[in-house]
Parts: C-alpha cells; structure tokens; sequence
C-alpha cells in the first residue's frame, strides 16, 4: 500500500495523519509512505491539479487514488 499524503506547515490534521501513516507503516512492511509539503514538494497550481476539489489540508492518496483529508483517513 502506497500512502501520499500532501501536506502543510502548521497543519495538525496534517501531522495527525502523518503519524497515523508512519504507525501503519510499523504494523506492516508492506506500506510505504509519502509527505509532500506545500511550497517544498508541490505548489498551489499542483494541488489543484491533483485535487480539484480539495479545500482543507491534508489530502491523502492511497494506491494512487485520492480518498480525502484526515477525516476520510481515520477510516482507513
């Protein structure tokens, strides 16, 4: 599994996520995970290109497939 979670500074539903990514990734090898920042790993124009719907942060892509924010990954 393939977790990518875009990200920005003093977000705490972006550091929740984060966390909760990098805790799957101990229970299981087989999850690998990303964290882009905003204004160091991608732009605006990016983030709206990828998700043009997307009006919080994080937004979380698992497998290559957006699934939403921190509420939407807590399901997970």
């Amino acid at each position: 599994m393939n977790i990518e979670i875009y990200s920005k500074d003093h977000c705490p539903y972006c550091d929740m996520a984060v966390h909760k990514a990098q805790a799957m990734m101990q229970e299981r090898s087989d999850i690998k995970v990303s964290v882009k920042k905003l204004g160091e790993d991608f732009g605006r124009e990016e983030m709206l290109e990828n998700f043009p719907g997307a009006r919080t942060f994080p937004q979380i892509r698992i497998n290559g497939e957006n699934i939403g924010g921190w509420q939407e990954f807590q399901n997970v």
